[in-house]
């Protein structure tokens, strides 16, 4: 950048330009945060010494790169992070976690892979990103590289210091305006554009809502969240066997968990997704358990194809809804289901599934802690 005065004026029209297009490509918020990540990087280290990763080795396997940009994407000066809100107006999320007998899947997982579709967005911005700098000799040489969820990215870090949100008690982002309900991505540049200063400062406040509603009490405090218990990692991220005393806890919860966003007053300020890849495929927003288990592995494999779903795999799958099957209510159809897939069943599944049988078969078992009343938020029931 031979000419600072020039170069000062063609980013500031870049960065304007960088709001527009990002909203045409259907991004609710875009903003601009420097590198700066060294008291995230604190945060995250102690995260990692308590073991709170679980299985999740990748968290800490890639070092200094997820906390230092420039070591990931050499030349990076500034993080581009994007908002997209993605809960369906047709959510039924109350509706479907009260019913025992219902599959409750986490509900950016309704519809198609939310990384092709803020990948593909955040691709074309990069590409309008490069050829408007191209055209500006003052910038020099671009580079633009974008992330879903795709690399050592601190994304929520990054997201509350653009000025997304702030980080909840729950670990996620929320904003006063949106609430949670959404999907994140960043562009790593090379260009030092104007940064925006963070709009939005905690407002949590006294609300421990979303620590108390966990089903498995997976928040040791606040701003802490212990994968090992939380449900979405169970189901999702680990591998093996879940653990015999969580299981009753999980409900009819098979893929991800929503507890603590649903019960969230901020999220009483969200607004439907329009994206028609975000809107619930095959019926699972109101799927039954055993109507899901009794998928052969052909169905899986096709009504996945394109969805978050697909990378558990169906065995993963099948354990999942075992669970839920266990949690449901005592009848000979789950039970059926359960004995008739327990002779070819894999080691993995077999475990769950007599789980599930002696649950059924068990007169004393405690039903499943219900999800409790609350004020009405746009698409939950």
């Amino acid at each position: 950048m031979s000419d600072p005065s020039a170069a000062t004026t063609a980013l500031a029209e870049l960065a304007n330009a960088i709001g527009a297009w990002g909203a045409e490509l259907g991004f609710q918020q875009l903003a601009i945060t420097d590198t700066d990540l060294d008291a995230s990087a604190v945060r995250l280290r102690q995260w990692l010494e308590r073991g709170y990763q679980g299985d999740m080795a990748w968290m800490g396997s890639h070092g200094s790169k997820r906390w230092e940009p420039a070591q990931l994407v050499p030349g990076t000066q500034r993080v581009i992070c994007a908002r997209m809100d993605y809960l369906p107006p047709e959510s039924n999320l109350i509706a479907t976690l009260r019913d025992r007998d219902k599959a409750y899947l986490s509900r950016y997982a309704l519809g198609r892979d939310y990384h092709k579709t803020l990948r593909k967005r955040l691709a074309e911005l990069a590409r309008r990103i490069e050829e408007w700098a191209t055209t500006n000799p003052a910038l020099g040489e671009s580079t633009q590289r974008p992330f879903v969820d795709s690399a050592p990215v601190l994304e929520k870090p990054l997201a509350e210091k653009a000025g997304l949100g702030w980080m909840g008690k729950h670990t996620l982002i929320i904003n006063s305006q949106a609430g949670s309900w959404f999907f994140l991505g960043e562009i790593y540049t090379n260009l030092p554009l104007p940064i925006d200063r963070p709009a939005q400062t905690n407002r949590c406040g006294s609300c421990s809502a979303c620590l108390s509603i966990c089903p498995t009490d997976a928040f040791p405090a606040p701003y802490q969240l212990d994968a090992r218990r939380c449900i979405s990692y169970l189901t999702i991220e680990h591998p093996g066997v879940i653990p015999e005393p969580l299981r009753p806890l999980m409900g009819n919860r098979v893929f991800g968990c929503d507890d603590c966003q649903a019960i969230c007053p901020w999220n009483r300020y969200a607004k439907p997704s329009a994206e028609d890849d975000f809107r619930p495929r095959h019926g699972l927003a109101d799927a039954r358990l055993v109507d899901l288990f009794n998928w052969s592995e052909a169905e899986f494999e096709a009504k996945t194809a394109g969805s978050p779903i697909r990378r558990i795999g169906y065995q993963r799958w099948r354990r999942n809804l075992a669970v839920g099957l266990g949690n449901g209510t005592a009848t000979a159809e789950a039970a059926h289901a359960l004995q008739v897939a327990l002779d070819k069943a894999s080691p993995l599944v077999r475990e769950h599934l007599a789980w599930a049988l002696a649950r059924l078969h068990n007169p004393d078992r405690a039903p499943p802690r219900p999800f409790p009343l609350i004020k009405a938020q746009p698409g939950l029931d």
